[in-house]
């Protein structure tokens, strides 16, 4: 259905963030996964869909299991029997050789892959088709952008020469495909120019299940210094979200609740159409819930009736996931059993139980309520250096050291 009543040029579904391969707290999240591309190809094809753009994190990690790659060929040949164009960027968790390694293969079953920056801007501006035939939108397709993929490094460099070099070399890789995305525009009739990106902007917030990207060097991406594209679909944040109030620069989110952090959020996926003016409208698309999640916050009295209206979400085939904090009761040294007992029965896995803690200075407490499976490997490090004394420019040289050392080692790693 098209809100305008205009006649759309073209149709785009703008996912991301699928994270194919994870693991949860030792649960797969396979049966989920293909149970969202199954609904993405039958959802492709009854909107008449010409392109899917999956902006970055295919995988979960830069190694992803054989049952992860699977899933990946799944939907391309899916996709592409729903009648649907599938264009797939790299993300930080992708490894670029991973997703390079079938890039031929792929392209030969209509699916492109852009697993990251290509040896010349041109190879990254693509032309998306209709379904009925001709051209229909002009796509600037950019993925994660590592930094050693546009910069040199440059000895004596401080973390904030690096952020800021770094942010200009982005821009102007943007810039230089925009410009390429207009000429190619004009000469096929003034077609719709597209942008992707898979990274943090200014004013988007991520959750427990986001990992830093562009670690130690750059923590936002000015909205402004992206080209005036009638769209730019993102990836990197799990919750779907309007871009500094813009109706056209979008994160979709992930698919899936990758946390329990987003056990609450509506995922959905979005449906772009475009007609000659440009930008027609911007549809949510709400995805089912294939795996019911909740976290649980009480008092051990409350306990029964919270985890009795979270068994309401689950059925004995899938039972629901459960995060439960216990806050309110003395130190019980059989918690868990507890906790156990009163799930009995109940269509319910209690994946991890939490005790609050209440007694706590205040400044601790967010600190408290945190398992380690939680922490990005910056946090650990940061929190120790708060423990030693330290004056302040030795220890802004080890936090950036470390930085250093966990971003070569996500680069070298392609995640």
């Amino acid at each position: 259905m098209h809100l305008s009543g205009k006649p759309s040029i073209l149709r785009l579904l703008h996912t991301s963030d699928w994270h194919l391969g994870q693991h949860f707290m030792g649960k797969s999240r396979q049966a989920e996964h293909r149970a969202f591309i199954d609904w993405l190809a039958a959802q492709a094809a009854a909107c008449q869909a010409d392109a899917v753009l999956l902006a970055g994190d295919v995988f979960d990690t830069s190694a992803p299991p054989s049952h992860a790659r699977e899933l990946y060929h799944h939907a391309v040949l899916s996709l592409r029997d729903a009648g649907a164009a599938l264009v797939v960027l790299g993300g930080n968790h992708d490894s670029a050789a991973v997703l390079g390694e079938s890039r031929a293969l792929l392209a030969e079953l209509g699916a492109r892959v852009v697993p990251c920056a290509a040896a010349t801007p041109e190879e990254q501006v693509l032309v998306l088709q209709r379904r009925s035939g001709g051209p229909g939108a002009v796509l600037c397709a950019v993925p994660y952008l590592r930094a050693r993929e546009l910069l040199l490094s440059l000895p004596g460099e401080s973390a904030a020469d690096k952020r800021v070099a770094l942010q200009q070399a982005i821009r102007a890789h943007y810039g230089a495909l925009f410009e390429i995305a207009r000429e190619r525009s004009a000469s096929l009739g003034g077609l719709p120019i597209v942008a992707t990106g898979h990274l943090a902007t200014v004013g988007a917030t991520g959750g427990d299940a986001v990992r830093d990207i562009y670690v130690g060097t750059l923590e936002a991406f000015p909205t402004d210094a992206f080209p005036a594209a009638d769209y730019i679909a993102l990836g990197h944040i799990h919750q779907p979200m309007r871009v500094g109030g813009h109706e056209h620069i979008r994160y979709c989110g992930s698919p899936i609740p990758l946390g329990f952090d987003e056990a609450a959020q509506h995922k959905e996926v979005l449906q772009v159409d475009f007609d000659l003016a440009g930008l027609q409208s911007v549809t949510p698309l709400p995805v089912p819930c294939f795996q019911p999640m909740a976290s649980l916050r009480g008092s051990l009295a409350a306990l029964p009736a919270e985890l009795a209206a979270a068994a309401r979400a689950g059925t004995p085939q899938t039972p629901a996931w459960l995060d439960v904090e216990v806050a309110g009761d003395d130190y019980l040294p059989d918690l868990q059993a507890r906790v156990a007992a009163v799930a009995e029965g109940l269509p319910v896995e209690v994946l991890r139980v939490r005790r609050a803690r209440g007694g706590a200075a205040p400044a601790l407490v967010p600190i408290a309520r945190e398992t380690l499976d939680e922490l990005a490997p910056g946090d650990v490090f940061e929190r120790r250096l708060r423990e030693e004394t330290l004056d302040e420019a030795l220890r802004e040289r080890l936090a950036a050291l470390h930085r250093g050392v966990l971003s070569d080692l996500r680069e070298e790693g392609g995640a």
